[in-house]
């Protein structure tokens, strides 16, 4: 079976249809689609690495100049605003933003473990997202379900 290779023109593509959170899970459909198992987000200046089959890695250039990220995450702010996010109520660098200034470093999205985890400069992971997505190829309509998980102290957050 042959692997695929991505490109950089084909994420920007798939990138560009991103408006707000609500565009997530098709995003991340035609992600897998094009056969990156994660990627890894950088809020201080945009770049993000993607990684698929046999050690495949490309990085995406900066996006923007270096936003300044807060030394002291703020979890429960950034919950907060994440939520209002994936709910449609914010674009995309206003989400940056609040990543910024709320503490938050990175993300990084695991397509084979449908994970989404967030973290600091110092680099804990503050919040893990659980999501499922069930595709066309079996003509079910496409759903994203996400689950906090708070790792310190093992409880759900809804």
């Amino acid at each position: 079976m042959e692997e695929k290779v991505f490109s950089i023109e084909q994420i920007q593509s798939a990138h560009a249809k991103v408006k707000s959170g609500s565009d997530f899970p098709s995003y991340v459909q035609e992600l897998i689609q094009l056969g990156i198992k994660s990627y890894e987000t950088f809020v201080k200046d945009g770049h993000t690495d993607y990684f698929g089959a046999n050690n495949y890695h490309i990085i995406a250039d900066s996006k923007w100049g270096p936003l300044e990220i807060e030394l002291k995450s703020d979890k429960e702010n950034f919950i907060s605003l994440l939520k209002e996010h994936q709910q449609g109520q914010s674009d995309y660098f206003t989400f940056i933003n609040d990543c910024a200034t709320n503490g938050i470093e990175k993300w990084i999205v695991d397509t084979e473990k449908m994970t989404c985890a967030y973290y600091d400069l110092q680099q804990n992971e503050l919040l893990i997202e659980k999501f499922q997505i069930q595709n066309k190829l079996n003509n079910k309509c496409f759903i994203l379900s996400f689950l906090f998980l708070n790792l310190t102290s093992k409880s759900m957050i809804l």
